[in-house]
């Protein structure tokens, strides 16, 4: 038996997955991890955490699966994108916590950045807007405000890395200090069009190019585990960014081909091939996962709060004791009553980025009950997500292509029915849910089995998807039109100033 073992890692815990060859799972161990919040907007983890989390739910997996690392052809990793690691060279110690993705602390040196001109160079260059949810001007932060830090960096002394190159360094380690293109594609530092840190940011935000990994593509070799982490030296054979691993398990590899996925936020890529298009839609451009050197690229709209939302119920409002109660209550009204829940608890991401919005729930009457407020809560997940759709249809018809057809989807979220087929109802397109919802850390053990020689080409991973229920619009396309308009007035009244 030939089999790959997928390293995931993400925001809220760390997982790691056992599969064959045909992409089934043969083992899994999942450990979540501590969420820091030491002022509002800012969102830290423990960088050596995150590291023992991974290397004791790789050993849980191997053992529940009944096989050892031997028996591992290759390792993928994929990972929370943004979240920013800096540690010193020598010891391997991080010298500030991880500043997460969702954290805002770096917003000013953005309307700085804006105030500067840089928008429009910035797009064309990375494909992304001037945002605090990129790693550049987090990383900027820890120079400005760790003493030191970038004399250190200068000196060769500090590293940087998004949470990939966090593990490599520790599963190699610390002989290998690398990125993958899509990950790269994340800092708002990378040229998309050669895959190569841009010498001009770099200088721009006073980031010494020393302390920069080298980037490879998502499949490709990424070095070797050192003995002591499995007992066995296993290759490191694929990496990507969660969302463009997922885009890869979900076999999204030809343009036009889209997919979502609900997690702690949500992501909407729509694969567009070697065409680098800037959206005039309020999207993201960013690099797919890559199998060799020719640059690939996708349209990104992200949701900066997906089921985060049902986790403040549970935890904040002690709505529910578990996650997955929110789909009983929310049966058990017919419709949301006319509630309306903007989740911006941090802002809100695409195609809107606007990071002063705060979350409002509006419609509310004396007969709302928790029921209506639940949800509208999981419609809310769907309402984010349909703004994206119609971004990026709109972005592709611009381009001359056909608009979507079908969404693929996965994440946890995606195995809630309600969800799903109001989902279906306000796109009027059909939501295509594969027998493997687990596709991010399918999409890392496809890479590297790629690079691995287990797979030979695109064309015998695509064989290996399959649906496990595709969910086809039943409301009427005026009433679906309605809610979206009460939906766009929700937004108004979150945004007003």
């Amino acid at each position: 038996m030939t089999y790959l073992l997928a390293l995931d890692q993400g925001t809220s815990s760390t997982r790691s997955i056992v599969f064959d060859r045909q992409g089934r799972i043969v083992g899994v161990a999942q450990r979540e991890f501590t969420q820091h919040y030491p002022q509002p907007g800012w969102v830290e983890h423990d960088a050596m955490e995150i590291w023992r989390t991974q290397r004791d739910t790789m050993r849980e997996a191997l053992h529940r699966a009944g096989v050892s690392a031997r028996d591992i052809r290759a390792i993928g990793i994929t990972n929370q994108r943004e979240t920013t690691v800096v540690w010193d060279r020598r010891t391997g110690e991080p010298i500030h916590p991880a500043i997460v993705w969702q954290d805002r602390r770096a917003e000013p040196t953005c309307a700085e950045l804006r105030k500067q001109g840089l928008e429009a160079t910035i797009l064309q260059r990375t494909g992304l807007r001037i945002d605090a949810y990129f790693s550049a001007t987090k990383l900027k932060w820890i120079l400005d405000q760790v003493p030191g830090a970038r004399a250190r960096a200068q000196a060769g002394e500090l590293l940087f890395g998004t949470i990939d190159s966090w593990l490599i360094w520790q599963l190699t380690g610390g002989q290998r200090h690398l990125t993958d293109v899509s990950n790269a594609a994340r800092t708002m530092l990378m040229d998309v069009h050669r895959n190569a840190w841009d010498a001009d940011l770099l200088d721009r935000l006073d980031i010494p190019a020393a302390m920069m990994p080298q980037i490879l593509p998502s499949s490709a070799d990424f070095g070797r585990t050192a003995p002591d982490i499995l007992d066995h030296a296993v290759p490191i054979c694929g990496v990507a960014g969660d969302q463009q691993s997922a885009l890869f398990g979900q076999a999204c590899f030809r343009p036009g081909m889209a997919k979502n996925t609900y997690g702690t936020g949500c992501f909407m890529l729509m694969h567009t091939g070697d065409r680098f298009q800037v959206s005039e839609n309020g999207l993201v451009t960013t690099s797919a996962a890559q199998t060799d050197a020719r640059p690939a690229y996708a349209l990104e709209g992200s949701v900066f709060v997906g089921g985060a939302v049902v986790q403040w119920l549970r935890d904040g409002l002690r709505a529910f004791t578990r996650s997955s109660d929110i789909e009983e209550m929310a049966r058990s009204v017919p419709d949301s009553a006319g509630v309306m829940f903007v989740p911006a608890f941090t802002g809100l991401g695409a195609p809107w980025w606007d990071p002063q919005a705060r979350g409002t729930i509006t419609g509310l009457t004396r007969g709302t009950t928790m029921a209506h407020i639940a949800r509208a809560a999981l419609e809310s997940i769907a309402y984010q997500s349909a703004a994206l759709l119609q971004a990026m249809s709109r972005d592709a018809q611009a381009a001359g292509a056909d608009g979507l057809q079908a969404l693929r989807v996965d994440g946890g979220a995606c195995v809630n029915d309600l969800l799903m087929q109001f989902q279906a109802d306000l796109l009027g397109i059909p939501v295509l849910r594969p027998t493997m919802v687990e596709t991010t850390a399918l999409g890392a053990a496809f890479l590297a089995g790629l690079q691995a020689g287990v797979y030979a080409d695109l064309q015998e991973l695509e064989s290996l998807w399959r649906i496990e229920r595709q969910f086809d619009p039943a409301m009427p396309r005026d009433q679906a039109a309605e809610r979206l308009d009460q939906w766009n007035h929700a937004i108004r009244q979150a945004t007003a100033r």
